[in-house]
């Protein structure tokens, strides 16, 4: 049986959700808007086009909209050199290898800044594949990544959990009939992740290895 363990990247195996808070609302202040940070970080892991409309809704003026995507990336990637990995990131991926799932990512980054998280995340060899934000057409909340994430590892949603620390990830992977699992790691609340379709939450990384044995995916080593 394939098994595959598709994980979210900012903010759950990269330390990276409040520079992108950051990054987006100077962005916005630069093009004249805006926008509370509290809004702005529960907005992170939409994709770019969908975070805007989230944000500043349909009735904005979408001319801008290019400008407020370009500045936010040359502000973020201000950061790439300085970027972290979340606590037990790569071991967590790596024991999962080791117990014979496949592991891909499911992420709205792409381009450059995928390559600065890859390189932070330092788990290459344990990486199967990766779905980005260029390889569909819709973003998460859509399971459209999650769908396109299992294809890739060949796997069904019988075969497949996903790992992620923000309301879209929780309903993308609920939308593609897929367990998921939530992090704290991203700064978004327990019960927030919970309602939005969680089947386990942990504090990060280092703490779903720790209780890998009671998660859900000891359940299909049972089936095993």
């Amino acid at each position: 049986m394939v098994r595959a363990a598709l994980f979210d990247v900012d903010g759950t195996l990269v330390d990276t959700n409040y520079l992108h808070v950051t990054a987006w609302w100077e962005a916005f202040r630069q093009a004249g808007r805006t926008v509370p940070m509290t809004a702005v970080h529960r907005a992170i892991g939409l994709g770019s086009a969908d975070l805007i409309e989230h944000l500043l809704g349909p009735a904005r003026d979408s001319e801008r909209d290019a400008q407020i995507k370009s500045t936010h990336s040359a502000l973020y990637a201000t950061y790439f050199e300085r970027l972290a990995a979340v606590d037990g990131a790569a071991d967590l991926l790596r024991a999962l290898a080791a117990r014979g799932w496949r592991v891909v990512l499911a992420t709205s980054a792409s381009g450059p800044e995928l390559q600065a998280l890859r390189r932070v995340l330092d788990a290459d060899d344990v990486i199967a594949d990766t779905a980005s934000a260029d390889d569909v057409d819709e973003g998460k909340p859509a399971p459209a990544p999650v769908r396109y994430a299992m294809e890739l590892a060949g796997a069904t949603s019988e075969e497949t959990v996903y790992v992620g620390d923000s309301v879209w990830d929780m309903k993308a992977a609920t939308g593609a009939s897929v367990p998921a699992v939530a992090l704290l790691s991203g700064g978004i609340p327990a019960q927030e992740l919970t309602d939005a379709g969680a089947l386990e939450v942990y504090r990060n990384p280092a703490d779903l290895l720790e209780r890998l044995d009671s998660s859900v995916f000891s359940r299909f080593d049972r089936a095993d």
